[in-house]
């Protein structure tokens, strides 16, 4: 008999039935869903994955862009017992093709955005995968095993609603995917327990209520955008949806419906401001009372443009990982109530290498536990997080050592920071090269190895570097080998075989043609004339490259 009393995400179904059953909760497009039709539609998909033959733990992948349909999705799988694994449909079908080896789902769910991703593309390298269903209805259905579509899945439900739902092995609702420190793909499991505890953070801190009109802006494929959904469901609010971020459909959004609350990384609060300032007829938002930001701090100018564009907004940030489910720490930036800024606001914008504190993230969650492992004559150290939070392991390695050497049960963030007085966390920098740009994870390794792969290039080190909008910008130093060489000019040289030239421009095109994702190819290069630096036992020392590169950043490549 099933324990009803267990967290389990399909439980925010009844509240839609009971606070929103006859009012609009879903909106995409012209497409509007009650309480009522959205919970419909999430039981009859469950009912026709059970007649299907999905089973509890068994894993479905899906990649789309954003829609209700996607929501139905989350929730119907889990409703079943079976694993959602979100994947990201900006992978090239190599990072697709990889995280399905992983995953070993049973079904490949996705959209029209990627066509590439066929059953015949993954059949023979993943045996697992028995069904192919396609979200949207195609104008043109190939078979029944790979053709099937959300439509023909839904089955009719009891008209009185009880969702019996059931748990896959472990509790585990999902598998959210991030790189390794390879660039491969790491499946990060997440549990029932771990998703409502975040959720609930978030409506506790955010302030999120029945009254929001929430706006997808995060990619579903994300743990911000899923944990912040599944916030907006267990509230009761309205969900607005487009099928991906760009700033004029977001502007245009925000005036139809009113909506009160988003959430947004550096770069996306970048362009809402850009439009708002070049294309909007108003230079202010009236209706937007909750704005959270991810992945990144904001500088100390998008802060202050922020405010101008959204004055009724109470603007926070948010600091966490895929890992832990989301958010570890909440900042207020700036409250429209009181009128004040957070007196660490600005310190967001200074520079790492000039600022001893690193960057405020601001304080842990109710439920969260954070600690510092370090030396005995250092405040600062590793930051270490436990709690119900913490994903149980990664995919296909549990049960796994997931913990830090200092204690059981502690998760190592990979970054480096402290505690003050007051109870925030500081950070002072990633303990491996990790670069966040454009609220993307990008692994310094993978790229380089792409790079190295040109015939002129006999080294490669990537790094990120600070920048207003994306965070940080990655970019590569190079060594060029003998008889190469550099040219500032956009063309796509060689122009003949016996001339051996490289640019920015050729480079990459290169990364584009070896199928690297565009948000990893690096936007600058700099020629690089010596040896990299290195430890005492030949390892790199990426944090001087990086040094080096803050020290030189105005001058021409030839100088360094």
């Amino acid at each position: 008999m099933a324990n009803y009393s267990k967290a389990h995400i399909c439980q925010c179904l009844n509240r839609l039935l009971t606070v929103r059953r006859s009012s609009t909760v879903m909106i995409m497009g012209e497409r509007k869903k009650t309480g009522m039709e959205f919970v419909e539609g999430v039981l009859g998909l469950a009912h026709g994955l059970i007649h299907l033959g999905l089973k509890p733990g068994d894993v479905v992948a899906i990649s789309a862009l954003n829609s209700d349909l996607y929501l139905e999705w989350l929730l119907a799988v889990a409703c079943v017992g079976g694993i959602t694994a979100p994947f990201n449909y900006r992978w090239s079908l190599e990072e697709a093709r990889a995280a399905l080896q992983v995953a070993k789902p049973a079904i490949l769910v996705r959209d029209a955005n990627c066509n590439s991703w066929n059953f015949e593309s993954f059949a023979n390298s993943v045996p697992s995968l028995r069904w192919q269903v396609l979200m949207d209805t195609p104008t043109e259905v190939n078979n029944t095993k790979i053709g099937l579509t959300t439509e023909q899945l839904e089955r009719s439900c009891n008209r009185h609603l009880t969702a019996d739902y059931q748990w896959a092995p472990q509790e585990v609702a999902m598998i959210c995917f991030t790189s390794g420190t390879t660039g491969r793909p790491k499946g990060v499991t997440i549990s029932h327990s771990a998703l409502v505890v975040q959720s609930l953070a978030k409506i506790a801190i955010v302030g999120y209520g029945e009254d929001d009109v929430y706006l997808h802006t995060a990619p579903l494929c994300h743990i911000g955008g899923i944990s912040s959904a599944l916030a907006m469901f267990m509230a009761g609010g309205c969900h607005i949806l487009l099928p991906k971020f760009e700033a004029k459909l977001a502007v245009e959004s925000i005036d139809k419906h009113n909506v009160t609350s988003f959430i947004t990384v550096p770069a996306m609060m970048a362009d809402l401001i850009s439009f708002y300032r070049t294309n909007h007829t108003s230079l202010e938002s009236k209706s937007v009372k909750k704005v959270l930001n991810g992945a990144g701090s904001l500088s100390s100018d998008l802060i202050k443009n922020a405010i101008e564009i959204f004055p009724r907004a109470k603007l926070l940030s948010a600091y966490g990982m895929t890992e832990a489910c989301s958010s570890l720490t909440f900042m207020t930036l700036y409250d429209p109530v009181r009128e004040s800024f957070s007196r660490h606001s600005y310190a967001n914008s200074s520079n790492l290498a000039h600022k001893p504190d690193g960057i405020c993230v601001g304080k842990p969650a109710p439920h969260i536990e954070i600690r510092i492992a370090g030396d005995d004559s250092s405040c600062i150290g590793r930051i270490l997080t436990r709690g119900p939070h913490v994903m149980l392991g990664y995919w296909g390695q549990m049960p796994g050592n997931n913990s830090s050497s200092t204690g059981e049960c502690w998760l190592d963030t990979g970054d480096i920071g402290h505690i003050d007085d007051c109870g925030n966390i500081w950070l002072i920098g990633r303990l491996k090269g990790r670069i966040k740009s454009g609220g993307e994870n990008v692994y310094p390794e993978e790229v380089e190895a792409v790079l190295l792969q040109h015939p002129g290039i006999s080294a490669s080190v990537v790094i990120g570097l600070p920048d207003s909008r994306l965070t940080e910008m990655v970019v590569a130093c190079v060594r060029l080998k003998d008889n190469w060489q550099w040219t500032d000019s956009s063309s796509n040289y060689p122009v003949n075989k016996n001339e051996h030239r490289l640019s920015s421009t050729v480079l990459q095109n290169f990364c584009r043609v070896k199928d690297l994702t565009g948000f990893k190819i690096p936007k600058n290069f700099v020629v690089w004339k010596n040896q990299f630096p290195v430890t005492t036992t030949g390892k790199l020392r990426r944090d001087q490259v990086r040094a080096e590169l803050m020290s030189y950043r105005q001058l021409p490549p030839s100088r360094l």
